[in-house]
C-alpha cells in the first residue's frame, strides 16, 4: 500500500520555492500593511486568519496537495511580515527583543514538539498533532526571520543588498554542510529555514524601496505581481510532476 505523505520532498525545487514565497510574503505583506496603509496591526489579523483557513485545509486534507501547502507557507511568510513589524514598530520593541522573542517561541515549540512526537521529521510527519507543531515552528520561524531581514537592512548598516549577500554566504556554508559534514540534517533544515526568510525579505527589499533608500524601485505591486506569477508557474510543474508519478503508480499496481 503506497505510504500517503501530506509534506513535499526537500529537494532544490522545494528551496527555489520556499525562497519565491518569502520574497513574496515580504512583498505583499508590505504590499498591505504600507501600499494599501491597512497598518500593521489589522494586516497581521487579515492575515493570521488567511493563515488559519488555508492551514485547516491543510490539516484535514488526505494527501499532499502542492497549491495548498504553499498557500499555506505563503500565509506565513505574509503573516510573518506584519507580525514582525508590528511588534518591532508598533510595540516598539525593536529588532532585537522581538528577534529574542520569536526565537525563546521557535525553540519551545520545537523542544515540546521533540519531547511529544519524538522526532522533528519534515519530510514524514504522521500525526495530526505532528503536524501543527510543524506549522507553528514555521510560522514562528518566518516571522522570525523577518526581523532579522530587517536588522540586517535597517540597523547593521549592511543595506538590502549587503543583507542579502551575508544570508546568501550562510546558505551556502549550511549547504556545503549537509553534504560534507555529519551535522543533524534536522538541524541545517530548520536552520535553513529561518535564513531563507530574512534572505526573502532583504531581497524583497531590495526590489521594491526606492532608489534613494538603496533599493531598485519596483514598487510592491508590481514586484508582487511577478513573484505570484514565478511561484504559480512553478507549482504547475510540480502539480504535473506530482501526477506524473501518481500514474506510474497506479500503472504499476493494475499490472
Amino acid at each position: 500500500m503506497k505510504e500517503i505523505n501530506k509534506l513535499p520532498q526537500i529537494t532544490i525545487a522545494f528551496w527555489i520555492m520556499k525562497i519565491c514565497a518569502t520574497i513574496l510574503g515580504e512583498t505583499a505583506g508590505d504590499l498591505l500593511s504600507m501600499t494599501l496603509h491597512a497598518g500593521y496591526a489589522l494586516s497581521s489579523v487579515i492575515l493570521l486568519s488567511f493563515f488559519l483557513v488555508t492551514l485547516s485545509i491543510q490539516l484535514f486534507s488526505k494527501k499532499y496537495h502542492p497549491v495548498i501547502y504553499w498557500l499555506v507557507i505563503l500565509a506565513t511568510s505574509t503573516a510573518g511580515t506584519t507580525m514582525s513589524d508590528f511588534m518591532d514598530r508598533t510595540l516598539n520593541l525593536g529588532y532585537a527583543t522581538g528577534s529574542l522573542i520569536l526565537v525563546t517561541l521557535l525553540v519551545v515549540t520545537l523542544t515540546i514538539w521533540r519531547l511529544s512526537e519524538k522526532s522533528l521529521s519534515v519530510t514524514n510527519i504522521k500525526s495530526f498533532r505532528g503536524e501543527v507543531f510543524y506549522w507553528i515552528a514555521i510560522l514562528f520561524s518566518n516571522t522570525l526571520g523577518t526581523a532579522l531581514g530587517d536588522f540586517l537592512s535597517d540597523s547593521s548598516g549592511l543595506g538590502f543588498l549587503g543583507g542579502a549577500f551575508l544570508i546568501g554566504s550562510l546558505l551556502l556554508f549550511i549547504i556545503l554542510a549537509y553534504y560534507f559534514t555529519k551535522i543533524s540534517h534536522v538541524v541545517l533544515f530548520w536552520l535553513a529555514f529561518i535564513l531563507t526568510r530574512p534572505f526573502g525579505a532583504t531581497f524583497g527589499d531590495l526590489l521594491t524601496k526606492p532608489t534613494e533608500k538603496g533599493g531598485l524601485n519596483f514598487g510592491t505591486i508590481g514586484s508582487s505581481i511577478v513573484l505570484f506569477a514565478i511561484l504559480t508557474i512553478l507549482l504547475i510543474i510540480s502539480i504535473i510532476k506530482i501526477n506524473s508519478i501518481d500514474k506510474q503508480y497506479m500503472q504499476q499496481n493494475s499490472l
